[in-house]
């Protein structure tokens, strides 16, 4: 289902890029689909004992209501965020669209993590033309595994500055795709070894199941919290370098969070406002 959302929030974007009086309601519509899909995969997420993505998603809600409210008050720092998400959509949705895009790029990230892995002398068979293979234990390679989120994300923050100047957008390509996409590789590397080595088969396996093979608990350390948690890191890292490049997004950023704390600000005073009529009555 997430796929329909999808595709209708990269609609809405793309229509929220055509200038005219609707822009705003295309903005909003994109939000909502985009939320929305995000929240039908919670179960997914759970099922694969994801962390973040989970806490995420329930965050989303709050902030899709303030985004709207500002929408709807023509909030130019919410305009140029809607910006930013239907630039990363037109990066990311041809992977998406085109399976031989799709398809290349997973390919691609596949056989450089076997060169890799081959390398460092862990040698690594391949059951399938995007599935892993080393002492039993599996890993298969999708395109949520190849970093193009990312890299579409950060890019759309960038593009997303109004005054942003044509060196300054190469420079953050240089920056922003190299980096994520080498680090992708040595991501899905470090996590694959964990997993088919054992490293964290002393730690607990709190998802308490055996769906997906004994030793369970080795990839759920390694790719669902330490990578998660140093994934987080680097894209923080990658966004303080493009604020040093584009000094505009500093101050966007700045303004933003702002704006979105003074959010969660007035609807604590809004309920405990309520709160307190309530217990009068």
């Amino acid at each position: 289902m997430i796929e329909w959302f999808i595709y209708l929030a990269f609609l809405a974007f793309s229509i929220f890029l055509i200038p005219g009086r609707h822009k705003k309601y295309a903005a909003a519509g994109g939000w909502v689909f985009l939320v929305a899909g995000f929240l039908t995969e919670v179960p997914e997420y759970m099922t694969l004992d994801n962390i973040l993505y989970p806490a995420l998603a329930f965050l989303s809600l709050p902030f899709l209501a303030i985004t709207l409210w500002n929408i709807f008050r023509d909030n130019s720092l919410v305009f140029q965020l809607s910006r930013a998400a239907a630039v990363a959509m037109l990066i990311f949705m041809p992977f998406t669209f085109v399976p031989l895009l799709r398809d290349t790029l997973i390919a691609t990230v596949v056989d450089q993590a076997v060169w890799l892995l081959n390398a460092l002398n862990y040698h690594t068979d391949l059951r399938a033309w995007n599935i892993l293979f080393r002492n039993g234990y599996a890993t298969e390679i999708i395109l949520a595994c190849t970093g193009i989120t990312a890299m579409a994300i950060m890019l759309g923050v960038a593009a997303g500055s109004a005054r942003i100047t044509l060196k300054q957008g190469l420079l953050a390509v240089l920056i922003v795709v190299p980096i994520i996409y080498l680090l992708n590789i040595l991501r899905i590397v470090v996590v694959f070894i964990a997993w088919s080595d054992q490293w964290f088969a002393f730690l607990p396996d709190p998802t308490g199941t055996s769906e997906f093979g004994p030793g369970y608990a080795s990839f759920f350390w390694a790719h669902n919290v330490f990578m998660e948690l140093l994934s987080v890191v680097v894209l923080i890292g990658i966004a303080f370098v493009l604020f040093r490049i584009i000094p505009d997004l500093a101050v966007f950023a700045r303004d933003l969070t702002q704006l979105y704390l003074d959010g969660i600000r007035s609807f604590v005073k809004w309920l405990e406002s309520t709160c307190r009529a309530q217990s009068v009555m």
